[in-house]
């Protein structure tokens, strides 16, 4: 009886061992933004290996004078874009807007992070955005070489999902820009992004996303661009819907040079809409 209870109380204490010394369940974070935007800028999220997003975003406004246009806008800006998913954790995608004539590309890399109970649960990914301006420069004393017209921004990451309806995003971004407007202007750029979601049902959601740049260009007055949105899914086509006083829409234009303050006087507030539709050729190519 006694080796019954002997045996009993070992196995007991082995099990206990065993059970100390096993790692902890480790699971992958959950998706913090259900789009690979937030609203002016991007989130976190990529898509899965084998998807390209079509993209289109658009913003139009009015031009302060006493007669406007009496439908849709005086002014309308577009980019188009295509953005493929590499890898699961990797995106390329190259644009084009018509307002300010740039030309852009970037690759998004979605760092692998997972958590467990004593972690975390943080996502990080880093975004490197180059652009090139096409359009016409009105100071002659700048040079017109190719490597004059670049511009390249940094990005680094980083959400978390505080709740099941709430998820927040910090961007520490470095810009450096090689078409200096002035003599005086910067060619280097620090700026701070915040973002954040709100769920309010199955496919809808309130965001916000505001941007400050600690030296900004001293040549014309700038604000810090700021977004106030909803986003909509729709299947395979996401939709969002934004009011905001960032006319470009490339980061390095958008983070520094935006002319506009956030106000209801023409033509600081505009209506931005943006469309994006999903293709899935990998999950197409295994039905085949």
């Amino acid at each position: 009886m006694a080796l019954v209870v002997i045996n009993s109380s070992f196995s007991q204490d082995l099990l206990e061992i065993l059970e100390s010394e096993t790692p902890k369940e480790t699971q992958f974070i959950p998706a913090t933004f259900k789009m690979t935007r937030i609203a002016i800028g991007h989130s976190t999220e990529v898509r899965a290996k084998g998807v390209l997003e079509v993209f289109a975003a658009n913003r139009f406004w009015n031009l302060p004078v006493d007669r406007t246009q009496s439908f849709v806008a005086d002014r309308m800006s577009t980019r188009f874009a295509l953005e493929y998913a590499v890898s699961d954790d990797l995106t390329f995608g190259t644009g084009a807007t018509t307002f300010d004539g740039l030309f852009d590309a970037h690759l998004k890399y979605r760092i692998p992070t997972k958590s467990n109970s004593n972690g975390l649960p943080f996502r990080v990914t880093l975004l490197q955005n180059f652009s090139y301006n096409s359009s016409a420069i009105a100071n002659q004393d700048i040079s017109d070489e190719f490597s004059d017209r670049t511009a390249f921004t940094t990005q680094l990451l980083l959400s978390k999902k505080v709740s099941k309806d709430f998820s927040f995003q910090l961007a520490p971004t470095y810009i450096h820009s090689t078409l200096g407007l002035q003599e005086n202007d910067p060619n280097n750029f620090f700026a701070i992004g915040i973002g954040a979601r709100y769920k309010l049902g199955g496919h809808l959601s309130l965001v916000s996303e505001y941007y400050h740049t600690f030296n900004e260009i001293e040549s014309f007055e700038t604000h810090s661009p700021f977004a106030i949105g909803a986003n909509w899914e729709l299947g395979d086509i996401l939709l969002q819907f934004m009011l905001t006083n960032a006319v470009n829409m490339v980061e390095d234009r958008f983070i520094t040079q935006t002319r506009n303050n956030f106000n209801f006087r023409n033509p600081n507030l505009n209506f931005g809409f943006n469309a994006t539709y999903v293709f899935h050729f990998k999950n197409r190519l295994k039905e085949k």
